[in-house]
């Protein structure tokens, strides 16, 4: 169910519960593109059914979802009609357009293509523990995170986020299970990971299906080379990748995970994956967390963690990704 995790502190005084959440997420719901529109986000229900609830409830875990429209629009097809019209121009006036003239025509251009563009729909999912007052999105990258945590703070009044960071760096850690063998009780170095190094040309050095106990290794370690994706196990369960900025990817849960799990189907089957995910990870997570040497203390370190981007900061840059993807065909 969840393929990546960016994990997120739920600041004090937030009292919100599922229900008022769902009010809040459903003044801001998910409408597809009109002809002309670049963009269009909104919660969406998170079982994919018409009408479903924006908060899933089960086992006291919550489950909403981000869902995004893009009309793909790529800048070369733009160029080519704005060229069009910029010679249609020169031919009938005998100038050729200036600057300002063909940022005029880059707007027309785009107004024109833009209903006989292809569209692509993606989703983000969000898990909240409100009981561990921890917030989970299961986003591949930083920049699609924090649109969504920028969105759900902008729906959801007294809400504040926090990244979490860990007391020690997940890098050096890292290293030193490489460079000793020796992981936190439950977890295993499986057979995947990048090395990279600090100088001036950062060398990088990936492993791939390939045994990571080795001299090799240790030597890339102790030439300066720092890990930024190790692949690990924990108690024969979960299969991840845990990445040098403490975001877990690629989680996939293992055969043992699934004993005893009821055969199920259509809503049944909803309701044991959101179990099963929630209650593997919801275990992992603070043991990976207390491996790394625990939750970092912002306020007896005397420091302030960076803040959340500021509500609309993300509208530009997601309205500018969706000329600039490739296109579908």
């Amino acid at each position: 169910m969840f393929k990546n995790l960016i994990i997120y502190r739920i600041g004090e005084g937030w009292t919100a519960d599922a229900h008022q959440l769902a009010e809040q997420l459903a003044k801001e719901t998910f409408l597809r593109c009109e002809p002309t529109q670049p963009l269009a986000v909104g919660w969406a229900p998170p079982r994919g059914i018409e009408h479903a609830p924006l908060v899933e409830v089960v086992d006291g875990h919550w489950l909403i979802k981000l869902k995004r429209e893009a009309r793909l629009l790529p800048s070369s097809v733009v160029q080519e009609r704005v060229d069009e019209l910029a010679e249609h121009i020169e031919e009938t006036t005998g100038r050729k357009p200036g600057k300002k003239a063909r940022k005029d025509l880059k707007e027309q251009a785009q107004h024109e293509l833009l209903p006989r563009a292809f569209t692509k729909t993606s989703a983000t999912q969000v898990w909240i523990a409100p009981k561990d007052r921890l917030l989970f999105v299961d986003a591949g990258s930083s920049a699609r995170a924090d649109e969504v945590v920028t969105l759900l703070i902008q729906a959801s009044p007294g809400l504040s986020l926090q990244l979490v960071q860990t007391a020690e760096s997940p890098a050096a850690v890292m290293a030193a299970w490489l460079m000793d063998g020796v992981t936190p009780e439950g977890f295993q170095i499986e057979r995947e990971c990048e090395l990279k190094g600090s100088d001036d040309q950062k060398p990088v050095v990936r492993y791939a299906r390939h045994a990571l106990d080795i001299d090799e290794v240790r030597a890339h370690l102790t030439s300066g080379k720092m890990p930024t994706r190790l692949a690990l196990s924990w108690r024969e369960r979960v299969a991840f990748t845990l990445t040098e900025g403490f975001t877990i990817k690629k989680i996939s849960f293992l055969d043992l995970a699934f004993e005893g799990r009821p055969e199920a189907s259509g809503d049944e089957a909803f309701d044991a994956d959101l179990a099963l995910a929630t209650g593997e990870l919801g275990r992992l997570v603070p043991a990976l967390i207390e491996g790394l040497g625990g939750e970092h203390d912002f306020a007896a370190a005397g420091t302030t963690p960076a803040a959340l981007p500021a509500a609309g900061e993300q509208a530009a840059p997601a309205a500018e990704e969706a000329f600039s993807e490739s296109p579908p065909w």
